[in-house]
């Protein structure tokens, strides 16, 4: 019998988002709490599978890791990019990694409604609402203010085109961006440095590598205006996580939306869960129905193919 694991099913939804029931022959288990970052104990808990299906970057399989997996034959991760899965190590190993497809648009959803809430105070006045009070908290207006895009890709380019709607002056950075790529979309390239200091809000939308990692620090934080906020959907470690909650804590802009973290899940106790001006979600930017229905689809999919000797969406494979 062959045996498969699906991790970090924080919403019991893998199931039910797929036909798993058409795998016969295979014993399947079900994980909806994050096995730790304990290498030993998570190696006990998944010795004896020969398949696992994780969610992106939630549970990494570094080379440590999978030399203590001796039943591992088939890692499938959702999406067709997984940094904290070694290939390299895993194709040594034996072991085969395939991906699935996934949504770009929740993500930039997700940011969008991060600025909207942040600015709008829509958290608070709910909690207002909800304790009979009325009218507690003053929003600002998104017409005529800058909109700073950190990563003109895919999503950031979506994010620029909802700004406009807006009636926002979008301005852009990254490293490889042109005056003539931004042009296209609508969007004045600018200097970092300037992007920091004229933005009303900034939203971040590029990919974590060595160059993006810290990216946004303390002296970015003192280049924006007190009145300016930060919406990070992307990855936690692109901004400097102490110099963010440091730049909270003393005011030095009026406040954040953020969805991704230095340490996923987040710890119970960690202090940004304690501050009023940052409005905070679980790394839900991609959490939605539709995006489970599809790579939990193309999951089930996979182990089919792999099964009948030919694995599809290969990411290790020659």
């Amino acid at each position: 019998m062959t045996r498969i694991a699906i991790l970090d099913d924080y919403q019991n939804t893998a199931v039910a988002s797929a036909d798993w029931q058409s795998l016969l022959g295979c014993k399947i288990e079900t994980f909806n709490q994050h096995l730790g970052h304990d290498e030993t104990k998570i190696a006990g808990t998944l010795r004896n599978f020969d398949v696992i299906v994780c969610m992106r970057e939630r549970t990494p399989f570094p080379k440590s890791l999978l030399g203590q997996l001796p039943n591992l034959r088939y890692l499938i991760t959702t999406g067709l990019r997984n940094l904290s899965i070694d290939m390299d190590a895993a194709k040594a190993n034996g072991v085969i990694v395939s991906g699935t497809q996934m949504l770009g648009y929740p993500a930039y959803e997700h940011a969008w409604a991060l600025i909207l809430a942040i600015t709008k105070k829509i958290p608070y006045e709910d909690q207002v609402m909800k304790s009979g009070g009325w009218q507690k908290g003053i929003g600002v207006g998104l017409s005529g203010k800058t909109l700073g895009i950190l990563g003109l890709g895919k999503l950031g380019s979506a994010a620029a085109r909802i700004g406009i709607a807006f009636n926002m002056d979008v301005i852009a950075w990254s490293h490889n961006l042109t005056e003539k790529m931004a042009s296209e979309h609508g969007v004045k390239l600018v200097e970092k440095d300037d992007l920091f200091k004229r933005s009303d809000i900034i939203s971040i939308h590029q990919v974590l590598s060595d160059r993006t990692r810290g990216l946004v620090g303390k002296k970015q934080f003192e280049q924006m205006k007190k009145s300016s906020y930060l919406v990070n959907t992307s990855r936690g470690p692109i901004v400097d996580e102490g110099a963010l909650i440091d730049a909270l804590q003393n005011k030095e802009i009026a406040g954040a939306g953020i969805d991704v973290y230095d340490l996923e899940p987040l710890p119970t106790d960690h202090v940004i869960r304690s501050l009023d001006n940052v409005v905070l979600t679980g790394h839900t930017g991609f959490v939605v129905k539709e995006l489970h229905e599809l790579a939990y689809g193309q999951a089930v999919e996979n182990i089919h193919s792999w099964l009948n000797g030919a694995p599809e969406r290969l990411l290790n494979g020659d």
